[in-house]
């Protein structure tokens, strides 16, 4: 049972993203069961049938419902409480503090996404009250999305958890912008071994750092050999790590590589390892460690329009067709849900995400708030 919380369905986006923040969910280890615990009180307060599934020691992700009981199936808001970390560079301020200055929250999760996750949870809270009869609402907060969205594939091994839903709306930043899908990743672990000696005979061994510099020097020219995606545009591939050796007076017999691809929804990705282990050659092993596939919803769809129509007074502009060059957790949960049209939309800045001095804009959570109510009551038909 969630230990009961006494804050009040006038919950304040700015304070929940500020407490949240407070809670180190540091990726790894994670440690997302205590946003998830906190979070589940709040919610099961506003009256939210609420079930937390734990996928390893001091790791949950959370699922709240409420309505259902009206035509059609409820909308899905999904955002996930782990963070990346702190990074090698200094912070100018406490990360886990919440710090507000010149109209901005600073932290590790402010943009990605404790502020998201916070907005979806007040807006929610707010509409509780009409959504008895309704279609209703789905909350899903997982832990393990910068890893590779592994809460989200727990909760997908219990379906009876996760339930049904016609449409998804994911809280990742985006500047309140929505966009209709995301790219794909595949995140490769390339391996060079060799045979060790002793530094002043090099000759006598083979240097695995040697075999992994020039398999890392033709990743760089390696094309992908498709033409871009109309929205999407072209797939991307970046070597992300290197490391090699243990001491500087021995010939490595160990290297390795870490190769970050993003890719579009033409792409199958048993096929581009096939072809990049052809063109790096027999000196280099590949093995993911993250494969998850794009998504990408219909401009068309009547939904998406919807949305559009619905937030377009509230940015007080016409959005625009785009995706993000990211992964989210719809790359799991929307296969899940049967691919209904899926959109994210957040009130983070990408371009602050996994960012020293991490932050997001007041304003930006206020309107993030009043957005999502916008499209719950849409979904609802609470208009």
């Amino acid at each position: 049972m969630v230990a009961k919380n006494h804050m009040s369905t006038s919950l304040d986006v700015i304070e929940l993203t500020r407490h949240l923040v407070a809670m180190d969910t540091i990726n790894p280890p994670g440690n997302e069961q205590q946003c998830c615990d906190y979070l589940a009180s709040l919610l099961e307060d506003a009256g939210f049938e609420v079930e937390l599934s734990e996928f390893a020691a001091g790791r949950s992700s959370l699922v709240a419902r409420l309505g259902g009981r009206g035509e059609g199936l409820p909308i899905c808001l999904t955002g996930h409480v782990d963070t990346v970390p702190l990074g090698t560079e200094g912070w100018s301020c406490d990360p886990f503090g919440g710090e507000i200055s010149d109209n901005k929250i600073f932290g590790r999760g402010t943009t990605d996404m404790k502020g998201g996750v916070a907005a979806m949870v007040v807006a929610a809270i707010r509409l509780a009250q009409d959504l008895s009869n309704t279609p209703g609402v789905v909350l899903v907060l997982t832990g393990g999305e910068e890893t590779g969205c592994d809460g989200a594939k727990a909760l997908c091994e219990t379906p009876e958890i996760l339930g049904r839903a016609g449409a998804v709306v994911v809280g990742e930043p985006t500047s309140n912008q929505p966009l209709i899908g995301h790219k794909g990743a595949l995140w490769l672990n390339a391996v060079s071994q060799g045979v060790t000696a002793h530094g002043s005979t090099p000759e006598l061994g083979v240097n695995a750092v040697y075999e992994a510099c020039r398999a890392v020097a033709k990743v760089e020219d390696f094309g992908f050999n498709i033409p871009p995606h109309d929205i999407m545009g072209a797939p991307s591939i970046n070597v992300g790590r290197i490391q090699g050796g243990i001491n500087i007076n021995s010939v490595p017999d160990h290297a390795e590589f870490d190769i970050d691809i993003r890719t579009i929804p033409s792409q199958d990705h048993r096929e581009i390892r096939t072809h990049l282990e052809a063109y790096l050659g027999d000196k280099v092993t590949l093995e993911p460690s993250v494969d998850v596939d794009g998504v990408i919803s219909d401009a068309s769809d009547p939904w998406i329009g919807e949305v559009f129509d619905v937030i377009e007074p509230i940015l007080g502009l016409k959005p625009e067709i785009a995706t993000a060059k990211y992964f989210t957790d719809a790359s799991v949960l929307s296969p899940q849900y049967g691919n209904p049209p899926t959109i994210v939309l957040g009130p983070g800045d990408a371009d602050m995400a996994h960012k020293t001095d991490e932050y997001c804009e007041i304003d930006k959570l206020h309107q993030s708030v009043n957005i999502y109510e916008a499209i719950i009551k849409r979904w609802c038909r609470l208009d």
